[in-house]
Order: structure tokens, then sequence, then C-alpha cells
């Protein structure tokens, strides 16, 4: 994106407010905010990682007085030493004023009903959920995730207008909605899907089902959490709150910045952020920017709907294989539904690529037959020919949370 004066002010102030913590005197010792007069030099600056994150647990991201810290979040992941994210309440009133704007974006407003299924506790999403709906005025219906039974009659009890979800529990919602047949006693009307990227298959199936408007929500904790960034109703990207971060897309492997349009690892900086702002960090989703204004009068950039994280790649006899590219082949094949797995083992020296996905067809001379023609496709588009397996409607497992779709059985 462009940095203007203003802009570079901004961030130089943030990295004034960084070096008051030890994790930014250590890395930038030697530097001072006014050494960067450029954009260029901005771009001189290290990365900020994960594993710099993990390595300051507990609280070495702090930059402010421990009194001022009102909560801790923690990033979702399950491996490895937990990142542990410091919010002054400044922050928090921050991160809630972005989700309200989310919502309003979204075309929620206070007389919406809104349906909050992601998790709650370290994690930023639920309770994240609920002060963007309650500073907005709307009301806040704060389910967390799991226990589907209860999901649906609050669902239908309460008359919920807006559902709030990953992709793959408002899937699952989606499906059993349609197999207890209650569907025309549901009130939705919009769902807001975030924390993991989704295929345009899984879109459509969970709009239809439904019968809602989806926009895509984007945000992470280590930046305040889900509410940075959503799509609006002309669904052409993202529009990113630029008032409080600011981005860069770099090419992953280099870490230089890509051509203008082109696909790269989105960088995150912090604006306005007190308890543990953000110099450069390397967040590995992987988008590109979208030049232009959108239609909706929003003047906020956009970035592209996330293709995958350049983390997620797998390699596999030396083709690099994303999430995204596979769900953008299944999609081009019809009566390929939008769930699949790829389990990946290695067998007599070679690697093997096993994948299963689901069809609505039934007779097996025809699940065979789609099964040459997905091979095929995946051979021209991915230049590597899976052993597919077609399987029945809900036959692949779902997920209250995030699903996993690679199964990397080589190590």
């Amino acid at each position: 994106m462009e940095m203007t004066a203003d802009m570079l002010g901004q961030i130089k102030s943030s990295m004034r407010h960084a070096l008051n913590g030890a994790f930014y005197q250590k890395r930038f010792a030697g530097l001072e905010p006014d050494d960067i007069q450029s954009r260029a030099d901005f771009e001189k600056l290290p990365f900020t990682e994960k594993e710099d994150l993990r390595d300051a647990y507990p609280l070495g991201l702090l930059a402010v007085d421990e009194a001022r810290v009102v909560r801790i979040h923690s990033s979702s992941g399950t491996t490895g030493t937990p990142v542990i994210i410091p919010y002054t309440q400044a922050d928090v009133d921050a991160w809630t004023l972005m989700f309200a704007r989310c919502y309003e974006t979204a075309g929620v407003t206070a007389l919406d009903r809104v349906h909050i299924t992601p998790g709650y506790g370290l994690w930023t999403a639920g309770i994240g959920f609920q002060l963007g709906a309650e500073r907005l005025g709307a009301m806040a219906i704060p389910m967390g995730p799991g226990n589907t039974d209860k999901q649906i009659k609050m669902m239908i009890d309460m008359r919920s207008t807006v559902l709030c979800a990953t992709s793959s529990y408002a899937l699952l919602l989606a499906e059993e909605i349609e197999r207890r047949g209650v569907r025309n006693k549901i009130c939705l009307r919009k769902s807001l899907i975030g924390s993991e990227r989704w295929g345009e298959k899984m879109r459509a199936r969970i709009a239809a089902e439904l019968g809602v408007e989806l926009y895509d929500i984007y945000g992470l904790t280590e930046i305040y959490g889900p509410g940075i960034g959503i799509s609006c109703a002309c669904q052409c990207g993202m529009h990113i709150w630029t008032d409080y971060v600011y981005y860069e897309i770099v090419d992953p492997k280099t870490g230089d910045m890509v051509p203008e349009g082109s696909i790269g690892e989105l960088v995150i900086t912090t604006l306005r952020k007190e308890g543990a702002p953000l110099i450069r960090y390397r967040t590995h989703d992987l988008t590109r920017e979208l030049p232009g204004t959108c239609q909706c009068g929003l003047t906020f950039p956009r970035i592209d709907t996330l293709i995958g994280r350049s983390d997620d790649m797998v390699k596999v006899k030396g083709t690099m294989i994303f999430p995204g590219r596979v769900d953008e082949v299944l999609s081009s094949i019809a009566d390929v539904s939008s769930e699949y797995q790829i389990i990946i083992d290695h067998l007599n020296g070679r690697d093997i690529l096993n994948l299963l996905f689901e069809t609505h067809l039934e007779e097996k001379v025809a699940m065979r037959n789609l099964e040459k023609i997905v091979e095929a496709v995946f051979k021209e588009k991915l230049g590597l020919t899976p052993n597919a397996k077609a399987v029945g409607m809900g036959e692949l497992p779902r997920s209250e949370k995030k699903s996993t779709r690679i199964f990397d059985n080589r190590y």
C-alpha cells in the first residue's frame, strides 16, 4: 500500500512507543525512529517472526507499565510455546471500534441478533465478535463453539439474524439444519466468517443452505484479533482498516516487495497498539493488493481473499501444493463438493498423494469416472497425479473449529 507522509509519521510514532519495551530495544539497538525517512528506509528493518514472539514468552513484548495491562490473549496454535499478547484498555477500545466498523460494513445494525460461535478464553475470536456487536448496539448471543443441538435451538428460539463462525462450523451447522428440515425456522440473513481460508464451492454451499449473505472477516491475535478488515457488499476483496495498521505484501522467499497485484505474504505494522506494538510482523497469509477504489464507497484499501499460508505449503515429488490451489482446482470440476482431504505417505521410496473428495453422486461407475476426471485435472493444473477417491456427502470429518485439509505422514 502507499506510504504517505502521514503514514510514515504514524509508523515512526509506533516505533518510538515499541522502543519502550525490551523486545524492540534489543531488536532495534542503535536505531532511532527518526532514522526512518522513507519507505525504502522502513523496508530495510528486519521482519518480526512468530518465533520471535514465542521467544518473548510470557510478557517480553510488553511496551507499557504492567499496571496498564487489562487483559492478555494468546494465539490459537496448539504446538510450541504460546504467543502471549497483552492489551491495554486503549487496545481493547480500538479493537472494539474496528470490529463494530466490520459489522457496519456488512450491513449489520442495532436491530440484529448476533449468534457468536467462535471460542472464548485466551483465543481472541469470541470476545471480539461480542465486543463489536455490543458497541454497535446489536444483541449478542455468546454461544461459543460446540453443542450443535443447543446452537440450533437457540438460533431458532432467539431468531438469530447474523451468524459468526469459522467456515468449517458454518458448513456443519448448514448441513445439520438441512438434515433436520428446520431451514424455514431459521431467521439468519448474514454470516461473518473468519479464521481460515475457504473455497468458492464451500462459500456457495453455506450461502445457499443458510440463505445468507457471506462476509470474510480478517485478523489475527498478534494484531488485535479478527476485525482489522472485512469484505463489503461488493464482494471484491477485504477492506483493511489502515488507520490502525500498515500492511506490505512481500515475496515469502526474498522478503522483497512484490509488484502491485502480485501474490505475496502479508506483513503488518501496528500504528496505535500500546500493549504489544509490532513492527513488520510476518503473518504468513498469502494474498495480493487490489487496485482502485471499491464501488461500495469505502476508501480503505483492499486485499484479495486469502489463498492460503506460506507455511501451509507442502512439497510432493518436487511440486508445491497449497490448499488454496487445491480448492481452486476442485471448484472447477462439476459434481465435486467443497470438502476434501489430502493424505501424503511415503511408501517403497516414493511419495504417494491420496485425495479424498465428497460428491453427491451415488452410482459406483459414475464415482469412478469422476475420480479419473479429478486425477486428470489435478495433473493438468498442478503437475501431479493423485490417487483420487470419491466418497459420499458428509463422509469426511466436520469441525467445530478449523478444518485440517492436508495430512503429511512422511515425517
